[in-house]
């Protein structure tokens, strides 16, 4: 293994703001195991609690197609993504994907860039503090029968509680985030072989569109993807994954990430699909028109109306844990485009803070956003569409490739023939969510 130290990039900001926030810069934080889990974390949560449901709704034949085509799109984007600082030459160790794309693409360009960053990593930060608040408080009152508690009591406690977790650093975050993880895989695991005997694979299939032709369903197949988009986006932590990496790995950084990387997509689509057809086959076309009509989450849903006591508890637990992972794993980039932000726009007082000071702001003001959205709780399924369709496909898919081709000191990259690929599914995904939007 190379160690290499990271160095400036000769501007007048002499550290880069990534190494600041990290602290020591000789020493990665995570081990290779707390990273895939912590990547897997910020996933799973919008996998459990959006995917079944809105994937089912397009019928068996395009939930089907996605099926076939998630793993490539998940590990060939996001480690196309993953290469812009995992690649990133030497002299640039220890910057994060918005230093690097300000510094090789300029400054109009890291700013769309950074305000694309902050518009998907900050509002998924929301959705998740809205559904802890929401899961709890459904928790609370209909599986241990207690009264409800005053929303903005309890979104400051779930909100202020999880923030301040993220805030005591990356090991205890990445602690807690690997300790959750482990009995959520097993609950997955488990629920999805309970859901078996339930299964309606019959009805399932007879789900029909609009006149049920051969053009709705492949209509179906492309609306599909904005969803797996949102659904299976762990951007937000590999920025900072990939920084973490690089003081013990040096020029290996990217293979290593890489495989990293792998691993999440395997863990991802293995378990995070078994339970998306686990949950659509079990509730069959009756069932997801219920719950869809109810608006619950198909956890919740199954929770009701199985009259198990075992569900009622498991259920809102997985959720709930789902949440946490996917809220740390988040925070991650929401703390890097905010911080960014920050300095961007008030380089003079960014400059003027040091470290803590700099992320007692970023901090602030996530606690209080998040808290005010939470307890306002605005519907969030045309959010998650959005975030999907145009940030995360801009940003996961587009950016990567434009800058290989762009920027000379990612040449290594442009032969790959993925690029191609992944290039044209992010511009599928971004027409189709724009077209869907008008």
């Amino acid at each position: 293994m190379t160690n290499t130290k990271p160095r400036t990039t000769g501007s007048a900001n002499a550290v880069p703001l990534s190494s600041q926030m990290n602290g020591d810069a000789h020493k990665s934080e995570g081990t290779a195991l707390s990273w895939i889990l912590a990547l897997f974390g910020t996933a799973m949560g919008a996998g459990i609690l959006f995917l079944p449901l809105q994937a089912g709704s397009f019928g068996f034949w395009p939930l089907a197609f996605a099926t076939v085509l998630i793993f490539p799109l998940v590990y060939f984007s996001h480690r196309t993504y993953a290469r812009i600082v995992a690649g990133a030459p030497v002299q640039d160790y220890g910057m994060d994907i918005l230093e690097l794309v300000r510094k090789y693409l300029g400054r109009n360009t890291g700013l769309f860039v950074a305000l694309m960053y902050s518009l998907a990593n900050v509002p998924t930060v929301f959705i998740y503090a809205i559904s802890l608040t929401n899961a709890i408080d459904s928790f609370i009152v209909n599986q241990l029968h207690g009264p409800s508690i005053n929303r903005w009591v309890l979104s400051v406690l779930c909100v202020g509680t999880l923030t301040g977790v993220f805030a005591f650093g990356r090991k205890p975050m990445l602690w807690l985030a690997q300790a959750l993880v482990y009995p959520l895989i097993i609950s997955l695991a488990a629920t999805s072989i309970y859901l078996i005997p339930r299964w309606d694979f019959q009805s399932f299939v007879e789900v029909k569109y609009e006149d049920g032709s051969w053009p709705y369903v492949l209509l179906g197949a492309v609306l599909i993807l904005p969803v797996l988009a949102f659904s299976f986006s762990h951007m937000a932590a590999l920025s900072q994954m990939s920084v973490d990496m690089q003081p013990t790995y040096g020029e290996d950084t990217e293979k290593r990430v890489s495989r990293i990387e792998l691993y999440t997509a395997a863990l991802l689509v293995v378990f995070t699909m078994f339970f998306v057809w686990s949950c659509v086959l079990a509730l069959g076309a009756d069932g997801m028109r219920e719950a869809s009509e109810q608006n619950l989450p198909v956890l919740s849903y199954f929770a009701n109306v199985t009259g198990v006591h075992t569900l009622a508890f498991l259920a809102p637990l997985i959720v709930i844990f789902a949440v946490i992972t996917s809220y740390f794993g988040t925070m991650l980039g929401a703390e890097e485009g905010t911080a960014y932000m920050v300095r961007l726009l008030s380089p003079r007082t960014a400059n003027r803070l040091n470290r803590r000071s700099l992320l007692t702001i970023v901090y602030t003001f996530i606690f209080i956003s998040g808290t005010v959205v939470s307890v306002f709780d605005p519907p969030i399924i045309n959010l998650i569409y959005l975030v999907g369709g145009v940030f995360d496909a801009i940003l996961i898919f587009l950016l990567p490739v434009y800058m290989f081709h762009k920027v000379k000191e990612y040449k290594k990259f442009r032969g790959d023939p993925w690029n191609y690929f992944v290039f044209a599914l992010g511009s599928i995904i971004l027409g189709i969510t724009i077209w869907d939007l008008f």
